[in-house]
């Protein structure tokens, strides 16, 4: 390395797979070597294919996952695979919060959209949704 050299040390980067690997972005790390190859991942805007691609604690991560863009600013590199309390010193998640759902604007509540944990539509919800779809009497 030479005095003009500016970049951190390899002490500091991580390979970009192992670290995904380690943050618990993927379950494995064949995944995570997957998901960069198919090219679902930019490093600092920058579109990457390559697993070995180093990182570095203040590179920024977006990473296309399951129908969702998650951002992800590296902080520590990672020692091991660990819990997700463990992992979650790891990055600070910059992704901003999903936009609210529309409601449709329904006298009975917004047929159609139902609460997690209210279980199975009622006779009355399914006679409702019938009425609204134009299906029944």
């Amino acid at each position: 390395m030479s005095d003009t050299d500016t970049s951190p040390a390899p002490k500091g980067t991580q390979r970009l797979d192992k670290w995904l690997w380690f943050a618990r972005v993927v379950k494995t790390r064949t995944q995570a070597a997957a998901l960069v190859t198919d090219g679902r991942v930019r490093i600092n805007t920058v579109k990457t294919d390559r697993p070995a691609q180093p990182v570095r604690p203040g590179d920024v991560l977006t990473v296309a996952l399951r129908g969702h863009v998650r951002i992800l600013e590296v902080v520590l590199p990672g020692e091991k695979r660990g819990s997700a309390p463990e992992a979650a010193p790891l990055f600070k998640d910059l992704t901003p919060p999903p936009p609210p759902r529309a409601v449709d604007q329904h006298p009975d509540g917004g047929l159609g959209i139902r609460g997690v944990g209210t279980g199975r539509p009622t006779k009355r919800d399914r006679r409702l949704l019938d009425r609204l779809r134009g299906d029944g009497d």
